[in-house]
């Protein structure tokens, strides 16, 4: 039997239950990621990724993309 995954949105999704959001979880280490309208597609990053990619959005290096 496998632990429950405790998922986490941000307070900023709203009451209403809107499942248009990232939600994170932590586990054995690793962060899951998934859309919250979507919740079967999974994807695994580390702690250090995420943090990367965090600071590269806020940075502006993805600003390219849009």
């Amino acid at each position: 039997m496998t632990d429950a995954i405790y998922w986490q949105k941000s307070s900023f999704s709203g009451a209403d239950n809107n499942q248009s959001c990232i939600e994170l979880a932590a586990v054995n280490g690793s962060i899951k990621m998934r859309e919250g309208d979507d919740p079967d597609v999974i994807v695994t990053t580390s702690v250090a990724e995420l943090r990367a990619f965090v600071l590269g959005v806020k940075a502006g290096k993805l600003d390219h993309l849009t």
